[in-house]
């Protein structure tokens, strides 16, 4: 009996081994975490000023201008020519440094004022640029240079006053930048780009060879304001928008006059400042007095916008305006 016993035991142990074991709960795939794709850090610091002037001089109107340049809290000068009047680049230089400091990032083109003591202006602009940390410039410095700093492109040239070749340097720097902002900054002008009694001393190819690359024309020469609408041919002064938000593209800028540096402030000549494609003209004609245009590039955290302002150092702004670049 006992044998059968641990048969049947056995039996029934062997069929329980033959049954399957209940499946174990299959352990889920986990599912693949995405890795977010960086924003991209802008080139150009959020609301990085910059300050365009011409037409200093020395004395105190111009160092009420620098004063007003620091009180705005700009990031940088871009000034168009004309510096002391008097051929004296220390004490230029020194009124810089006394307002804004020995390596705040000033840039300057040449203007006919300055040729006489240009190799001493030039060799303070250099000093200045090598403790400008970030700025790069190749080329002729003040006078056909292509240079960049925090993500703006600029081309200091002294088209019209001294040097040549510069139509085509235009053209071959802005081919080469990828730059958003871009800006050709000189001193002299064309008669139809200023209001005042200057005469054709630029040439229109410049002025066009810029705008064919998207810049922005600075200028000063006439010491008084004046900006454009958005052009699409500046020889032909063919005027695309007259809105206060201009695009910036590839054919089509605007241009301006920035000449309220200091030195002094000069009326209009009434039918040139009647022109339809003038959007701002301020002179002493309207009781202007010195000051600077202000542009905000990256304006509240939106890369290809600007916003842009004249402002005296009353404290008037007869100018505002924004950009955008499709650049």
């Amino acid at each position: 009996m006992k044998n059968i016993f641990y048969l049947v035991v056995l039996g029934l142990m062997l069929a329980a081994c033959r049954e399957p074991f209940p499946a174990l709960p299959a352990t889920p795939t986990p599912t693949p975490t995405a890795t977010p794709t960086p924003t991209p850090t802008p080139e150009t610091p959020e609301n990085f000023t910059v300050a365009f002037i011409g037409d200093q001089g020395l004395g105190s109107d111009s160092q009420a201008v620098l004063q007003l340049i620091e009180d705005e809290g700009a990031d940088m000068v871009l000034h168009q020519g004309d510096f002391s009047y008097n051929d004296d680049p220390d004490t230029w230089d020194q009124q810089i440094n006394d307002i804004l400091g020995d390596s705040f990032p000033y840039f300057a083109s040449i203007g006919n004022h300055d040729e006489a003591a240009w190799s001493g202006y030039q060799q303070k602009l250099q000093t200045r640029l090598d403790k400008i940390s970030g700025a790069s410039c190749s080329g002729d410095l003040g006078v056909q240079a292509a240079c960049t700093y925090q993500g703006i492109f600029f081309i200091l040239s002294g088209v019209g006053t001294m040097g040549s070749g510069h139509e085509d340097y235009i053209t071959t720097q802005l081919a080469q930048t990828d730059k958003i902002w871009r800006i050709c900054s000189w001193h002299k002008n064309q008669r139809f780009m200023q209001v005042g009694d200057k005469t054709n001393e630029v040439g229109w190819t410049a002025y066009d060879n810029c705008r064919l690359g998207g810049a922005i024309i600075a200028t000063a020469h006439e010491h008084s304001y004046s900006r454009t609408y958005l052009m699409s041919n500046i020889e032909n002064q063919t005027v695309v928008s007259t809105s206060s938000t201009l695009t910036l593209d590839a054919g089509q800028t605007f241009v301006f006059v920035s000449g309220l540096g200091g030195n002094s402030i000069r009326a209009q000549n009434d039918s040139l400042a009647a022109n339809p494609w003038w959007a701002s003209v301020y002179t002493s004609t309207q009781n202007a007095n010195f000051g600077a245009l202000f542009c905000i590039f990256n304006y509240q955290g939106t890369e290809n916008t600007a916003h842009c302002y004249f402002k005296d150092i009353d404290g008037s702004t007869p100018d505002t305006f924004d950009l955008i670049s499709n650049l």
